[in-house]
């Protein structure tokens, strides 16, 4: 199998998406790796009047909302990959990350003329240079039973409100203390910032699927990365990683229906293979690029079987 693109439902854009890297093996902790660096944050667009609508765009959501926060989020700029010797088969990442925040995302990938924002390159990194594209995380859950964890998001979410989706959010920079750059960091107080970043991208999709599930993170394997994909509309980035849980799916939803407050999804399905497929038609892109990630990563463990 070999996948590049696709979309859930081809009649719906929303579930359109494009594969940035896979990695069918998956990838442990100790096989990734971060370069963070302010090379990577968001570069403003040439045009004045684009830039402007940002903070036109993020005045107007706050009036709706007072309480809205315009919180950091890492930026994903682009990513390296090296190969086992003779093969194809990666053997690590390095993910190319910056900083951007919340005002930032609904300003660009969600502006209206979020298009504009793009540079015509084939390039991913190029193409989304004016982006916020803050990167998000989903996990996809084996249960002991051998079913997968999928989410309903609640009608109060500001994006695909009724879709399905994998538990995730994102990764966060307050988590390990980062509120910005530093200026002046030598060779190894950079070496160490990356390391608590890269250790923040498999601690934040435990942290994010035990808060959205409510079993405790001792129930769920080390994550795997799988890959990334990119949803068309938005240009929106989302980092995907595999886990098993102990528990079998009765109980997951038993915890489920203890630790859900209802904003940001309001049920949990526990469903097979060929379930998940049909609920692909109303998955969001990102979401629906993490459904082939898991197709490539079981197509190349049943390859090896």
């Amino acid at each position: 199998m070999s996948i590049s693109a696709g979309a859930g439902d081809p009649t719906d854009p929303g579930t359109a998406f494009k594969l940035l890297v896979s990695c069918p093996s998956g990838l442990p902790a100790s096989q990734a790796f971060v370069n963070f660096d302010a090379s990577y944050d968001r570069i403003p667009h040439p045009d004045a009047s684009l830039e402007e609508s940002i903070n036109e765009i993020w005045n107007r959501r706050v009036q709706g909302n007072p309480s809205l926060y315009s919180g950091l989020k890492f930026r994903y700029g682009d990513h390296t990959v090296q190969y086992a010797d003779g093969s194809d088969k990666i053997s690590s990442i390095c993910l190319h990350l910056g900083l951007t925040d919340y005002r930032s995302f609904v300003g660009t990938n969600l502006n209206p003329l979020w298009e504009r924002f793009l540079f015509p390159s084939a390039d991913d990194s190029l193409c989304c240079q004016h982006t916020s594209s803050p990167l998000g995380n989903g996990a996809i859950v084996e249960t002991s039973d051998g079913k997968i964890l999928i989410l309903q998001r609640s009608h109060n979410v500001g994006e695909f409100p009724g879709y399905f989706v994998f538990p995730g959010g994102h990764s966060e920079p307050q988590e390990i203390g980062i509120s910005s750059h530093c200026a002046d960091k030598g060779t190894i107080q950079s070496d160490l910032i990356n390391q608590k970043v890269c250790v923040e991208m498999f601690d934040g999709i435990i942290r994010e699927v035990v808060e959205e599930i409510g079993a405790a993170c001792s129930r769920y394997t080390n994550p795997l990365f799988i890959g990334i994909s990119r949803r068309v509309m938005n240009a929106r980035p989302t980092a995907f990683f595999f886990l098993r849980c102990n528990l079998p799916a009765e109980e997951v939803r038993e915890f489920y229906s203890k630790a859900q407050d209802g904003f940001e999804s309001t049920q949990i399905f526990t469903v097979s293979r060929d379930d998940l497929k049909k609920l692909a038609l109303k998955m969001p892109g990102c979401h629906c690029g993490g459904l082939a990630l898991y197709d490539l990563m079981t197509e190349t463990l049943s390859s090896h079987t």
